[in-house]
């Protein structure tokens, strides 16, 4: 069956929330790097609708802030009251004008619901010839949502009763409403001027719609999602954590059927714009946010949580945290490096532990092995620098810039006090302190000469543990002597 491309897709995205206990409107709550409404604007995306409409709210700013930043081709509609599913439609279609065509209606917290599904309803509703069709799915336990009532013999859909309003008889029924409808515009338009208030809410049910149009002679018919977890609403905490496992899992089974190793799916955390090479490794405990890439035969983790971040093919990357950072090919991260926003890492470089870089470049098989800090700096190719380096990049009212040359050798416990550069080839001694350029093929000695002071611990710290321990050292060497 193929799709036929709605005129209008509505998303209800009007409700408070208020079992999320959170300021943060429910909609905007997110999983899996993306919010609930995002989640379901992606999908009907995949429809390709002529319109696509909001319906805003509570916290209508915030959502509508949100809306310009995610898809800002996206049209709102203020449903200032909340005055039901219905009365939101009516908000949308006011908005949209006259409507010739297929109107889609979802619902702004269902983060699972899929495209495909989505394409599936639309092509039911066009090839069966109905005026309305529901999206339905059986589910284990049913209570709180709206029941399909059908036709004994045809099986027909009859109407959709709220859990609140439903008989016992009714509340048994497990096929349930998704709140997900493919309705011809004109008659729906024409038939939410006819919904009632006469329920236990006082509210304009969309669902109302369907026994409207029954009435009036028209089809209604219903199209089965395959899973019923893709319908899933998103009331409250748990509910959130439990779609962000849901949506986990099925992202790392995609990923793991396209060639990549995920050792243990159970710690492993991916958002949906992440994408992999193939023969990718992940270890156990890695999160990988944002627009982050896993390259070709690339091993991530454990305990390593990357955002933004692109990790080319061969690279090793051990319990790290890297933000809006680029790594080279075969280059190797970790254990315990922190890599911040505007690092670039060459091929075949290292960046090692207790190591932390910011707006850095890095090049091709330079190492930085341990306890260091390098930022905003360029690091030529092929040097080394020594452990426990700070590269002093902050005056105390602006940064500035460190350039280290090719082929550098920079000694254990330097600081580097920007704006200065190494040439190629340059060493430095350790213990310095560089304040001035060091010409190419130059050593770098900033640093006082040493003084020992004899008896000094004797007579400052008489009876000390160290001063028993020099006397009786002193002792030793006279008797050798």
């Amino acid at each position: 069956m193929s799709a036929i491309r709605p005129a209008a897709v509505v998303v209800l995205a009007a409700g408070e929330g208020t079992r999320m206990k959170s300021a943060t409107p429910k909609v905007l709550h997110e999983i899996c790097g993306r919010t609930l409404v995002g989640h379901v604007l992606a999908a009907a995306r995949e429809l390709e609708p002529e319109n696509l409409v909001v319906v805003v709210g509570h916290a209508r700013e915030k959502v509508t802030a949100h809306l310009g930043e995610t898809d800002p081709g996206v049209r709102t509609a203020v449903q200032a009251e909340q005055n039901g599913t219905g009365h939101a439609v009516r908000m949308a279609l006011e908005e949209l004008g006259s409507i010739d065509g297929t109107v889609v209606v979802v619902c702004g917290d269902t983060p699972l619901l899929r495209g495909a599904t989505l394409r599936e309803l639309t092509a039911n509703h066009a090839t069966d010839g109905n005026a309305v069709t529901v999206l339905t799915a059986e589910v284990p336990d049913a209570t709180g949502y709206g029941r399909i009532v059908r036709e004994g013999a045809s099986g027909a859909v009859t109407a959709i009763v709220e859990h609140k309003d439903a008989s016992d008889s009714q509340r048994a029924i497990r096929e349930i409403n998704s709140g997900v409808f493919a309705f011809d515009g004109q008659l729906l338009a024409d038939a939410l001027g006819k919904v009632r208030t006469d329920n236990s809410q006082g509210e304009e049910y969309l669902t109302d719609v369907l026994g409207i149009l029954r009435e009036a002679g028209h089809r209604v018919g219903a199209s089965v999602a395959a899973d019923h977890r893709e319908i899933a609403g998103i009331n409250n905490r748990v509910q959130l954590s439990e779609a962000r496992r849901i949506l986990n899992d099925r992202l790392l089974t995609e990923a793991m059927l396209a060639g990549v190793t995920v050792i243990d799916p159970a710690t492993t955390w991916i958002d949906v714009a992440v994408t992999f090479g193939q023969d990718a490794i992940i270890h156990p405990g890695t999160q990988l946010h944002g627009a982050t890439h896993i390259g070709e035969g690339a091993e991530v983790g454990p305990n390593t949580r990357l955002t933004d971040t692109v990790v080319e093919a061969g690279a090793r990357v051990d319990n790290t945290v890297a933000v809006s950072s680029h790594i080279g090919p075969q280059a190797s991260v970790g254990p315990y490096a922190y890599l911040r926003p505007g690092t670039r890492l060459g091929t075949k470089s290292k960046i090692g532990t207790y190591v932390e870089t910011k707006n850095a470049t890095i090049g091709e098989g330079t190492k930085i092995p341990h306890l260091s800090y390098v930022g905003d700096a360029t690091i030529g190719e092929y040097s080394n620098i020594g452990a426990a380096s700070v590269f002093v990049n902050y005056d105390g009212q602006a940064k500035h810039h460190t350039t280290v040359g090719s082929h550098c050798r920079t000694g254990s416990d330097n600081m580097f006090v920007a704006p200065v550069t190494v040439g190629d080839g340059a060493y430095t001694a350790a213990g310095s302190v560089i304040t001035k350029d060091v010409p190419p093929g130059s050593l770098a000695v900033a640093r006082g000469q040493q003084r020992n002071i004899e008896g000094w611990v004797a007579r400052k710290r008489p009876g000390s543990a160290a001063a028993k321990a020099a006397e009786t050292a002193s002792r030793q060497d006279q008797n050798e002597d």
